[in-house]
């Protein structure tokens, strides 16, 4: 077989082993966004919402993305297609200045919500695993077994913009719902009721949705895939023999074949 053929079925056909049946997910739909999320309020901790009270401004300087829950539900009228609700939960830290130039730390949570809607294929079928345990935290499965499994790919989001403004105390009364476990990240309690004073950020993030269902595929096979690398127990890495690193570079063909003048004289023509 020729070294240089990367392709081992079109090689060489004659090392096909056998079928395999295997079993994975099939991605039946998929989306990719790019959002600018404009005034998204910051949720501060109590200490730096009395820090921000008595600042001039403030400067988000990071933004963490720490968690992202979704839902999948079924589109009404329509067993093909499914709504993907997400919501995005950021630690933002900032600098508050107060007492002219001196810069105080401040942290707080923001919380960005949205929805997709992709092709999740019509599916009748109940899938039960030996894993499942009614009663227990994954009991809800036997209630949703038939739905397609959403994926959410998201990096963390880019600083745009904030500012911290004064709004009135009457406004904004919806007190947003924070789960348990992501409040006991933050050293404090977070401020929820309606505030005077509050920090704003612009956010840019992009993110692929997409939609899994179970399938059974038959695959060739070529054979099973064992381990080449050997273990190490160094955390730094283990040292490796230069000799067999320098074997596996390409020879460089290129750097020994001459040029030809007209390659390297475009200008030749104009003296």
């Amino acid at each position: 077989m020729s070294e240089q053929c990367l392709d081992t079925l079109r090689c060489d056909p004659s090392d096909l082993r056998q079928a395999m049946s295997i079993h994975t997910r099939k991605i039946t739909d998929s989306c990719r966004d790019k959002d600018c999320i404009e005034d998204l309020r910051v949720y501060l901790t109590a200490t730096s919402q009395t820090v921000l009270n008595s600042a001039t401004g403030a400067k988000v300087r990071s933004a963490e993305l720490l968690y992202t829950d979704i839902e999948v539900e079924p589109v009404a009228f329509d067993g093909r297609h499914y709504c993907i609700d997400i919501t995005f939960y950021y630690r933002i830290l900032a600098d508050a200045v107060t007492g002219g130039v001196r810069s105080t730390p401040i942290s707080g949570l923001a919380v960005f919500s949205k929805r997709a809607v992709l092709c999740g294929e019509d599916s009748s079928a109940h899938i039960f695993r030996s894993d499942t345990r009614l009663g227990e935290t994954d009991g809800m499965a036997r209630f949703y077994a038939n739905l397609p499994v959403a994926v959410v790919e998201v990096l963390d989001p880019m600083i745009l913009s904030s500012r911290a403004v004064d709004v009135c105390a009457c406004a904004d009364q919806n007190v947003v719902q924070i789960p348990a476990f992501i409040a006991a990240m933050f050293d404090e309690a977070l401020v929820l009721t309606p505030e005077n004073r509050r920090l704003f950020v612009t956010l840019g993030q992009f993110s692929i949705v997409r939609l899994e269902r179970d399938a059974q595929l038959i695959v060739p096979v070529l054979d099973y895939a064992i381990p080449t690398r050997e273990c190490c127990d160094s955390p730094g890495g283990c040292a490796e023999d230069p000799c067999e690193m320098f074997s596996r570079i390409p020879f460089p063909t290129d750097q020994f074949t001459p040029t030809g003048c007209d390659s390297n004289c475009n200008s030749c023509s104009n003296n």
